[in-house]
C-alpha cells in the first residue's frame, strides 16, 4: 500500500510563497504519476498540477500557470509544489495523490484516476 504525507501548509499573505512537500512510500515511486489537488468547503476537489515519471513536462491548471511549479525527487520519493504570488482564492486544503498506472503520454486530471491520497494540508492566503 502506498502512503502519502503532505507538509508545508500554513498562513501566508497575498503575494507570498509556500512550498508543499509530499513524501511517498512505495517501491515503484519513480513510475507513479503524482498530482496535486485542492478543495474548499462545499466544492469538489480540483486538479492543480501533475507530473509524470521520467522528467516529463508538468501540467498545470490555468489558474496557477506561471505561479506554481511542481517537481519530484525520485531518490527521496518526494514531490513538491512551489507556490508563488499566492492569492486569497488559492486558499484550500491541498492534497497530493499518486496514480500507479504507467502512462506514456497522458497525465490524469480527475480525482477518480488517482489511487492513493495524502491527508491534506491547509493553505490560507490572507488579503
Amino acid at each position: 500500500q502506498v502512503q502519502l504525507v503532505e507538509s508545508g501548509g500554513g498562513l501566508v499573505q497575498a503575494g507570498g510563497s509556500l512550498t508543499l512537500s509530499c513524501v511517498v512510500s512505495g517501491r515503484t515511486f519513480g513510475y507513479y504519476t503524482m498530482g496535486w489537488f485542492r478543495q474548499t468547503p462545499g466544492k469538489e476537489r480540483e486538479f492543480v498540477a501533475g507530473i509524470r515519471w521520467g522528467g516529463a513536462t508538468p501540467y498545470y491548471t490555468d489558474s496557477v500557470k506561471g505561479r506554481f511549479t511542481t517537481s519530484r525527487d525520485d531518490a527521496k520519493k518526494e514531490v513538491y509544489l512551489q507556490m508563488n504570488s499566492l492569492k486569497p482564492e488559492d486558499t484550500a486544503v491541498y492534497y497530493c495523490a499518486a496514480d500507479r498506472a504507467l502512462y506514456a503520454n497522458y497525465l490524469p486530471k480527475s480525482v477518480k484516476e488517482y489511487d492513493d491520497w495524502g491527508q491534506g494540508t491547509q493553505v490560507t492566503v490572507s488579503s
